[in-house]
């Protein structure tokens, strides 16, 4: 899936683990040893919450 856009990711360092999350979609958040696995992380996060919301979408709009 090629996502295209620009999201706000923080990512900060907890004891020996790194946090990461994007700013404006709730959802999409991970740890990892290091800065590039989260980013990774995230990157897989995103796709997986946008195919989710791409399949709860209809079946919300079918029941209205």
């Amino acid at each position: 899936m090629n996502i295209k856009g620009e999201f706000t990711t923080i990512i900060e360092k907890y004891g020996k683990w790194y946090v990461g999350y994007i700013e404006e979609i709730s959802g999409v958040n991970t740890q990892g040893k290091t800065v590039e696995e989260v980013e990774e992380n995230l990157k897989e996060a995103l796709e997986l919450v946008i195919q989710a919301n791409a399949i709860i979408l209809p079946i919300a709009q079918e029941t209205q």
